[in-house]
């Protein structure tokens, strides 16, 4: 049962795929969790643990197996205009420029364009890339690619923004960067985001709780509340607190291992 202030409820959820051999491959097992309007959720765990299964079931592009997905609009079995998804790779489209790119999703939508333009330019300010709007992908670094993406969903206005570690393929420096300018665009913002990561510290940073998978099927081991005051800093990185959270929910993600294994 949904709390007042959920924005999403997972009840009992999992999923099973079935090899073409016909074996039965559990990848989820019972989840349940509750995501709140305006939180910010980091989900971590080793590869394999099913984290990209879960955000695809949270968006409709994969059905559960058992269990079920609510908003406080409804059950959500099907992707809609309330969630955007980042993707890893940035998947814009070579042939459009960085204006074009973010209006697509509006186009889908069939909203005016002069009123689409107007939208699209106000977030390409937003992310930072003013001046690039008649740039093609091919002449953009990864980190601006990255932008162009999270302005593309973003256009759409979703509630709730779901990113399946969109920063991966970044180096470290960048990857720092936009970790920062992804708060300073949530703060202004302030859409419910979901976001996986492999990097421990990324999640700590990012959160107001993150979500420790266990692996094979994966499961939610545990969840910790990240208790850092915003707008965070990047120093804050190096500070013993950080440190000790860090070494937490990396002490959670192995336990969580030995478990399956055992």
């Amino acid at each position: 049962m949904a709390t007042r202030n959920a924005k999403l409820t997972v009840e009992n959820l999992s999923k099973t795929f079935t090899t073409s051999s016909g074996v039965a491959l559990p990848v989820l097992e019972n989840i349940n969790v509750e995501i709140h309007s305006g939180e910010f959720v980091c989900i971590v765990g080793t590869s394999g643990c099913g984290k990209t299964t879960f955000i695809r079931i949270l968006d409709g592009l994969t059905q559960p197996t058992v269990g079920r997905i609510t908003s406080d609009k409804g059950i959500l079995n099907q992707p809609g205009p309330d969630r955007g998804f980042v993707f890893q790779q940035d998947s814009l489209l070579p042939w459009r420029t960085v204006l074009d790119n973010v209006l697509f999703g509006l186009e889908v939508q069939k909203r005016p364009r002069s009123e689409s333009v107007a939208v699209a330019r106000d977030l390409i300010d937003l992310v930072g890339l003013r001046g690039h709007e008649n740039h093609y992908p091919h002449e953009l670094s990864g980190g601006m690619r990255q932008r162009v993406n999270l302005a593309r969903a973003l256009a759409i206005d979703p509630e709730i923004l779901l990113m399946d570690e969109p920063f991966a393929a970044l180096d470290a420096q960048t990857r720092e960067v936009m970790q920062r300018e992804l708060l300073r665009i949530w703060e202004t913002k302030r859409k419910t985001v979901i976001f996986i990561t492999h990097q421990i510290d990324e999640a700590v940073y990012l959160a107001d709780r993150v979500l420790a998978f266990a692996a094979r099927p994966g499961r939610i081991e545990d969840e910790l509340i990240i208790p850092f005051e915003r707008p965070r800093k990047l120093a804050i990185k190096r500070t013993p607190e950080f440190v000790g959270y860090t070494q937490r929910i990396w002490e959670l993600i192995h336990a969580g291992q030995n478990t399956t294994e055992a």
